[in-house]
């Protein structure tokens, strides 16, 4: 199973959603004592199963809790993707979104995936730092993925960024458009 992926299982009206979380970011998704995880299921009104060796959170869905579910599957995949607890508990607000880039799409190879991943961070992260910045979102850079936090506004123009980054675009030249996109929004 992918990193990426999603799985739905179930019959009828109701469904389990199962994501998979890396090892390394499961102790930020339960928390200290497992407060994270009793946030989420608090604000939520949800339960998060979490296998801790396979890496598998799975979250029930019925009828009457999917937009709750899909609330909880956002904040899980934003804390799988890098995020910390308290960015992707922004997710719960319903003007706040969250978008996954998968750079193996807009890269040829693995070389060229490590030397676009040095580019979308810059030198002591403040390629990502700038872009956060002019977006007003929040950017996570994890793994093959680039994940995005922010308003519809704010996470398209950096999403936007993003793949120009990705594809050699100069970093002025992606700085210069975004100022411009922001001055006519």
């Amino acid at each position: 199973m992918a990193l990426e992926k999603m799985d739905i299982v179930g019959f009828g009206m109701d469904y389990e959603e199962i994501i998979l979380v890396p090892h390394e970011r499961l102790g930020v998704l339960i928390g200290e004592k497992g407060k994270t995880k009793k946030l989420i299921e608090e604000r939520t009104g949800l339960e998060l199963k979490i296998d801790s060796k396979s890496g598998e959170v799975t979250i029930e869905r019925t009828e009457k809790n999917a937009a709750m579910a899909l609330k909880a599957m956002n904040i899980v995949q934003a804390i799988a993707r890098g995020f910390s607890a308290e960015r992707a508990m922004e997710l719960l607000r319903d003007d706040i979104y969250l978008r996954i880039i998968h750079l193996p799409e807009l890269v040829r190879n693995e070389k060229d995936l490590a030397r676009q991943r040095a580019r979308l961070i810059g030198t002591k992260g403040k390629a990502r730092h700038m872009l956060e910045e002019y977006t007003g979102a929040y950017i996570s850079i994890y793994g093959k993925t680039v994940a995005i936090i922010g308003d519809v506004e704010s996470a398209e123009l950096a999403a936007e960024a993003v793949v120009k980054l990705a594809s050699g675009t100069p970093h002025g030249d992606v700085y210069k458009e975004i100022q411009r996109k922001q001055g006519q929004l």
